[in-house]
């Protein structure tokens, strides 16, 4: 298992680390690495308790002091569904997904305490923005490794962030909850493709940041 899992990291990177013993868990991490973005999916449903039981591992995920700012809106009516797939002309794909979810970061719940408990709210900044949006990407990334661990594939809709005051309308989403992306999930019609990414070198630091010789790391990594 230690040497599908260099050879994935390999394949992704055009190298990898000089590990010599296999860690526990290598062969999950093997699986890990070798994730493939999936758009093509079986007609086949989703079981709902299954799709519940993703939910609430993606919601187990770390989440900024415990605030728990990240929620996920089950997109199952026929109706909302079609609203939303008609802002994705360039996801078609979209349609035949069997499950449609919208990862939400959510700084309401935490404004609320401090109206319910009749005091102001003293980070009023970019901070708490970020805060839930972070939250809703981990959540994202957590849910996706999951689905991944018991069979499906899902691919991330960043595009549905183009339209967030038409889609925090359609969902009815409340001021400080806002889309961060959707996730279309399946059972695989194929194994999918895998997408390289740049280098280690470029994207693993020592201590601080470094840009050396980035161009050409990054023109070797496009040939």
């Amino acid at each position: 298992m230690l040497d599908r899992l260099l050879a994935v990291l390999r394949a992704r990177f055009g190298t990898a680390p000089a590990l010599t013993e296999a860690p526990r868990g290598v062969e999950i991490l093997a699986d890990m690495a070798n994730r493939r973005v999936i758009r093509r999916y079986l007609d086949k449903p989703v079981d709902p308790a299954l799709l519940d039981t993703l939910c609430a591992v993606a919601l187990s995920a770390p989440s900024k002091s415990d605030l728990q700012q990240g929620d996920i809106v089950i997109v199952s009516d026929k109706g909302q569904r079609e609203k939303l797939e008609v802002l994705l002309p360039d996801n078609p794909w979209v349609k035949a997904a069997p499950v449609f979810l919208v990862i939400c970061g959510n700084n309401r719940r935490h404004r609320l305490l401090f109206e319910w408990r009749k005091r102001p709210f003293v980070n009023d900044y970019l901070d708490p923005f970020f805060n839930a949006a972070v939250d809703a990407g981990i959540v994202l990334a957590t849910f996706t490794a999951a689905a991944d661990r018991v069979g499906l594939g899902s691919c991330p809709i960043s595009a549905i962030r183009n339209h967030a005051a038409k889609v925090s309308d359609i969902l009815g989403l409340p001021q400080h909850v806002f889309p961060v992306a959707a996730l279309g999930v399946g059972w695989p019609s194929f194994e999918g493709v895998m997408s390289p990414r740049l280098g280690l070198d470029v994207t693993i630091h020592r201590d601080r940041y470094d840009e050396q010789g980035l161009a050409d790391k990054i023109a070797a990594y496009d040939k």
